[in-house]
């Protein structure tokens, strides 16, 4: 598995007017090439009288697929331009459509590569972009004793407590960054003199917004 990759975090959605043609972007993350066709057949459904939607989507963990359409604007002049704004944020799992109301003026060649681009960053950023790191979580077992020193040790070296649970003992889920694991463990046993349990429950991704985890 990937160990950290960008995507966003939400629908967004900007506009724009160039030389009075409005310009529309859609962004959205995907988890499948389903997921990403269903997105762009919905806006196109939805802005049904535009003269233009413009589609480009990247999908998989090596960016196995990668699709766009200029949607008969002229060749290589608004599918390319669309899909390089995604490829250039490095970017995965993410899918864009550009809307296009056009405005009588015709923007040329460079125009439209320019107005699409534009187009697909403005998407971009309404969407934010986040990063998605692999995190383990775990289960730390501790005594009470000691549990107060653990907790406060646990949040002040910047690792994130899902959850405590008390019965006879303590247990703090805990999610670790995959490559800060083996230092975690190093850490736990020295604040715990090596009394403790750990079990591990799963690995998944968690959004980085702002140098921030959020789940």
């Amino acid at each position: 598995m990937l160990k950290g990759y960008k995507t966003l975090l939400s629908y967004g959605k900007d506009e724009i007017i160039i030389e009075k043609s409005k310009f529309i972007g859609h962004a959205t993350p995907v988890e499948n090439e389903g997921e990403a066709v269903a997105f762009i057949e919905k806006i196109k459904t939805e802005y049904w009288n535009a003269t233009h939607n413009v589609p480009a989507y990247i999908v998989g963990k090596n960016n196995e697929i990668q699709r766009y359409s200029d949607d008969k604007e002229p060749s290589g002049t608004a599918g390319v331009p669309v899909l390089e704004v995604i490829k250039r944020e490095g970017l995965k799992n993410v899918a864009v459509v550009v809307t296009r109301y056009f405005g009588g003026t015709k923007l040329g060649t460079g125009g439209l590569v320019r107005a699409y681009t534009r187009g697909a960053k403005i998407a971009l950023g309404a969407a934010k972009i986040i990063t998605k790191k692999l995190h383990k979580l775990v289960t730390i077992t501790v005594d009470y004793t000691v549990s107060g020193k653990v907790q406060n040790e646990i949040l002040q070296n910047g690792y994130l407590i899902k959850e405590a649970k008390y019965d006879d003992a303590v247990h703090f889920y805990v999610y670790v960054e995959v490559d800060l694991f083996k230092h975690f463990k190093n850490q736990i046993t020295e604040w715990t003199s090596g009394k403790y349990n750990l079990n591990h429950i799963k690995e998944e991704y968690l959004s980085e917004i702002d140098g921030k985890i959020a789940i």
